[in-house]
């Protein structure tokens, strides 16, 4: 499927290219400004190139003893000039459209961000972080140089031939016809070798990628490399990859070096017939000495364009190839459509309710949550277990519609959780997750992550709510302390705690709690459990745990079986019910650890 990818790409290979001009349009007049400019510039050019001609045949002229309309100072001078203004506009020009590039760099990596911020899991399980990485520096550097650098390229392209071309014609209309032969040449030649580069190009940006989500990879998951003892495996696995990337760039470069080989082999042979014939000319008197300088100046600004050709087209394939990949980011759809209604409150209290509520992963037959019912009231403590795949992180998602939910089958305050705009459903119901995550940035900012203006006195208030204040106050720099990337320098228990202090100090209406207490010892648990009754008594709490400690002090307490309701009850309610709730306690007051009990329970549940 790859490389079908891969062909069509290259057969249509300006098509992605369309898709730039949105991102474009908004700096046009700069960039025909630029143009504007490369014109007079390349005007001054040939002026200057004609005034030295012309000085060529006036040294002659004096030298024979005649005189001629203009001295050699005044030539000189005006030669001055000309190179003088070629330079301003040029400076000019060059300066407009790198702004231009950058710019357009600039709104294109802003749009990749937004689109990924909208994605769902389903997005990023087909797309490792590695390779949107890959496409927000690489691909967009591609197109950036193509603004930049291309469109300069481009200018003398187009221009080069019109000035050059027009002032050959005036000086000998047979000279110039000549080379003609030459152009419909180099069309099909760069046309067929323009296929191949887009081909090659595209390989080697997927190799790039390759390359950047190993290592993303394997740097992330660094810890377990080593103490797996796996670090020369996982040298032999990069260097496959890295010989593989090597590979598809040096099949890019012999493409390239076989274009830059034959352009310059076609100039000189265009310029090998000038001299010749032109010589002729001069010594048959039908053009002077300076004529034919000026047209062998006028004949490398024609082939000018024919040498940079292999390079423009290089910029062109890479470019198109680049934005052929940032599309496919660009065109997927959110997961989630944020669609609200209008007819939603502005606030929440926190009553949920769930009306055969089925929810299935695309590509899986087997629904993950199958004809759930129930009615959670606003200030109440919902407690879930279940075993490992039983659906308990599932239905988490669907309170904040991190996976979508279907309408008329969830409803918050009597609102269906589609009326709501996603952003306030989510600023609502703050949701600790399972896998703590901390920015590589001070305590204090990943604390107080959703509002970093909040007062240090309410982070600190949070911190002891999570039990993490006489932790951090052992750090030489407490709040300020710096975390490093992921949080690597805390332990488990301590990321779990100051992920939950990240969710308690948000006061929100609705708090979910994923499993975020499985590194932290029990009697650190029964300090963080003491506060939130205090604090969250008049406000809803869902909480998942494997521990029967944790899941005794809530209101009511949900047992989930293969994506189905099995028990429901209070925790006395379910210990006389005698059922799986039950079981898991009878193992765990043994002294078991609480997630081997769900294992027991899988092997036989009693």
């Amino acid at each position: 499927m790859a490389q079908l990818k891969i062909v069509v790409t290259a057969t249509r290979p300006l098509n992605s290219l369309y898709k730039l001009l949105p991102f474009v349009k908004p700096y046009q007049w700069q960039i025909y400004g630029a143009f504007s400019t490369f014109f007079v510039a390349r005007f001054f050019e040939v002026n200057t190139l004609y005034l030295v001609s012309y000085g060529l045949d006036t040294i002659k002229l004096q030298l024979e003893g005649e005189s001629t309309p203009y001295s050699l100072a005044q030539i000189a001078l005006a030669i001055v000039g000309t190179v003088t203004g070629r330079f301003v506009f040029v400076v000019h020009a060059r300066r407009a459209v790198r702004r231009a590039g950058m710019s357009v760099s600039f709104d294109l990596r802003q749009k990749l961000y937004d689109s990924v911020q909208q994605q769902g899991s389903d997005f990023f399980s087909r797309m490792g972080v590695g390779d949107i990485m890959t496409r927000a520096i690489q691909d967009i550097a591609l197109i950036q140089r193509l603004v930049a650098f291309g469109s300069v390229q481009m200018v003398i392209i187009f221009y080069a031939p019109f000035f050059a071309l027009s002032y050959m014609l005036s000086k000998s209309v047979s000279l110039t016809l000549l080379i003609t032969p030459l152009f419909p040449i180099l069309f099909f030649y760069g046309k067929w070798i323009s296929s191949r580069m887009a081909i090659a190009s595209r390989e080697v940006q997927e190799r790039l990628s390759g390359l950047s989500s190993h290592v993303q990879e394997n740097l992330g998951g660094i810890r377990t490399v080593q103490a797996m003892a796996q670090e020369q495996n996982e040298i032999g696995r990069f260097w496959e990859t890295n010989d593989a990337y090597g590979r598809a760039f040096y099949r890019q470069a012999r493409i390239e070096s076989l274009m830059h080989a034959w352009m310059p082999f076609f100039a000189s042979a265009a310029q090998l017939v000038i001299v010749t014939y032109g010589g002729y000319q001069v010594m048959q008197g039908e053009m002077t000495v300076g004529d034919l300088l000026f047209f062998l100046f006028a004949i490398n600004m024609l082939l000018q364009p024919i040498r940079m050709a292999g390079t423009f087209v290089t910029l062109i394939q890479r470019a198109s190839v680049g934005m052929g990949r940032l599309s496919e980011i660009f065109d997927a759809e959110p997961e989630i459509v944020d669609a609200p209604s209008g007819a939603a409150p502005a606030t929440v209290r926190g009553e949920f309710e769930l009306r055969h509520l089925t929810f299935s992963y695309p590509g899986i037959q087997t629904p993950a949550l199958d004809d759930i019912n129930l009615h959670i009231r606003a200030g109440e403590s919902i407690g879930i277990v279940g075993r490992v795949g039983a659906g308990k992180s599932t239905l988490l998602k669907q309170f904040t519609r991190m996976c979508d939910t279907n309408r008329g089958q969830l409803f918050l305050d009597g609102h269906d959780v589609c009326d709501y705009p996603l952003a306030q459903l989510r600023s609502q119901v703050a949701q600790v997750l399972q896998d703590p995550f901390m920015f590589g940035e001070p305590l204090k900012n990943n604390i107080s992550y959703d509002d970093p203006e909040r007062g240090l006195d309410s982070v600190w208030d949070a911190a002891d709510s999570a039990a993490l204040r006489g932790t951090i106050e052992e750090f030489p720099a407490q709040m300020d302390t710096v975390v490093g990337e992921r949080g690597v320098t805390l332990s488990g228990g301590q990321k779990q705690r100051a992920t939950l202090a990240r969710g308690l100090i948000r006061n929100a209406p609705v708090l979910i709690l994923d499993d975020c207490f499985s590194s932290v010892d029990t009697e650190t648990e029964e300090h963080i459990l003491a506060r939130l009754k205090s604090m969250r008594s008049d406000k809803t709490t869902i909480l998942v745990s494997h521990r029967v400690s944790t899941l005794r002090h809530c209101d009511r307490i949900l047992v989930l079986e293969e994506g189905r309701i099995a028990e429901l009850g209070s925790h006395e309610e379910l210990l006389r019910a005698n059922g799986i709730y039950a079981a898991l306690e009878r193992i765990q007051t043994q002294g078991a650890d609480p997630r081997q009990g769900l294992e027991d329970l899988e092997v036989s549940p009693a």
